[in-house]
C-alpha cells in the first residue's frame, strides 16, 4: 500500500517554521512528506543548528528516504536571517501556500500542513491578509469556511475569526451561524468518523446574554438558528454562556464546541494544549492543517523551537487523508 504524500509548508522564512520541518527528518510517519521551501534557506538552518539528515529534491513516484527529507525548492527573494522579517519574502510565503494548494487540486498530494507564518509581514508588503483560513478560502472561491483548533481533548470552531472584537456582533448573522453549524456538523463526520456530533454552542454575550439583559443576540440570532437545526435532527446545546462551557461537566456533553470570536474559544482551548495543539480548516475542498503558534521570531535558529504542534498537524492531517481515501 503506498503512502499518503503530505505537503507541508515552511512558513516565514525568518521564524521558526524551517527549522521544525527539519525535525520532521528521522521521526517515522505513515506518509511521504514533501516540504515547500527555498533549499538553501533550509540548508542554512540545517548547518546553522547542526540538524543532521538530508535535503532530497522531490521526484513524485519515488519511495522516502529515511534519514532526508523530500523538498520542492521556491526561491525566496531576498536572503533571510532568522528573527528579521523582510517585505521582500512575503510573495515567497504565499508561493509556498499556492504551489501546496495546487498540489491537493491536481491530487499530487492528499493534504497540506502549514508552518507559522507572519500576517503584519504580508501587509506590510502590500498584501492584504488576515490568515491562511482566509486565503485558502478564496483561492478555492469556498464562500464560507470554519477555523477549528484541537488539542488538549478540546476541539474548538469559530464563526468569526481574525476580526476586531468591536466587528463581531455584527458579523454573528443567522446566516453566518448557520452556514457555520452546517459545515461543522457535515465535517465532524467527514474528517473525524463523528457523523452525529453534539456540538456546545457558546452565547455571545456574558451569560449568554442574561435573559436579554446583558444583550439580545442570543435571543435574536443564536436560539432560532439552533431551533431551526434541531428540528433537522441536529444535536445543539446553546447558546451557553462561555466562562462555564469549558468545565469538564459540560465538554462532557459534546464532541466539540463552537464559539462565536476568536478569544472567546481558542483562549481555553490554547490554555490546555498549546505547542500541541492544531489548526484545521473545515469547508475547503481539500485536508488543510496547520500549527497553534505563530513564528516565535525570538526562537528562530535556536533549534529549541518545539515541534510537537507540527507533528501532530502531520499525524492529523494523515488521518484525515486516510478516511477520504
Amino acid at each position: 500500500m503506498s503512502l499518503p504524500v503530505i505537503a507541508v509548508t515552511s512558513g516565514e522564512p525568518a521564524g521558526i517554521g524551517p527549522e521544525l520541518c527539519l525535525r520532521l527528518i528521522g521521526r517515522p510517519f505513515a506518509a511521504h512528506l514533501v516540504v515547500l521551501a527555498d533549499r538553501r534557506l533550509m540548508a542554512a538552518r540545517a548547518a546553522a543548528a547542526g540538524f543532521a539528515g538530508a535535503l532530497r529534491e522531490w521526484t513524485p513516484g519515488l519511495a522516502p528516504l529515511p534519514g532526508s527529507i523530500d523538498v520542492i525548492h521556491l526561491p525566496m527573494a531576498a536572503a533571510s536571517q532568522p528573527g528579521r522579517l523582510d517585505p521582500l519574502n512575503s510573495p515567497y510565503v504565499l508561493a509556498l501556500l499556492d504551489r501546496a494548494l495546487a498540489g491537493c487540486r491536481a491530487g499530487e498530494f492528499l493534504a497540506m500542513v502549514t508552518a507559522p507564518i507572519h500576517k503584519g509581514v504580508i501587509n506590510d508588503a502590500g498584501v492584504p491578509f488576515t490568515g491562511h483560513t482566509e486565503y485558502l478560502a478564496e483561492k478555492t472561491a469556498t464562500p464560507r469556511v470554519v477555523m477549528m483548533l484541537a488539542g488538549g481533548g478540546l476541539r474548538v470552531a469559530l464563526v468569526t475569526t481574525h476580526l476586531p472584537l468591536k466587528d463581531v456582533p455584527a458579523a454573528v448573522t443567522c446566516t453566518a451561524l448557520e452556514e457555520t453549524l452546517r459545515i461543522l456538523h457535515a465535517e465532524m463526520g467527514r474528517k473525524y468518523g463523528i457523523v452525529a456530533p453534539r456540538i456546545l454552542v457558546a452565547g455571545l454575550n456574558p451569560h449568554a446574554g442574561e435573559g436579554g439583559y446583558l444583550g439580545r443576540e442570543e435571543i435574536e440570532v443564536i436560539a432560532p438558528v439552533l431551533d431551526k437545526l434541531r428540528a433537522e435532527g441536529m444535536t445543539l446545546l446553546g447558546p451557553l454562556p462561555a466562562d462555564t462551557m469549558f468545565t469538564p461537566p459540560m465538554l462532557a456533553q459534546g464532541d466539540c464546541v463552537l464559539a462565536m470570536y476568536h478569544d472567546q474559544g481558542l483562549t481555553a482551548l490554547k490554555y490546555a494544549s498549546f505547542g500541541h495543539g492544531i489548526n484545521v480548516t473545515l469547508g475547503l475542498p481539500i485536508i488543510r492543517t496547520s500549527v497553534d503558534h505563530g513564528t516565535a521570531l525570538e526562537l528562530a535558529g535556536s533549534g529549541r523551537a518545539d515541534p510537537g504542534s507540527l507533528f501532530a498537524a502531520v499525524e492529523q492531517a494523515i488521518e484525515m487523508s486516510q478516511r477520504r481515501v
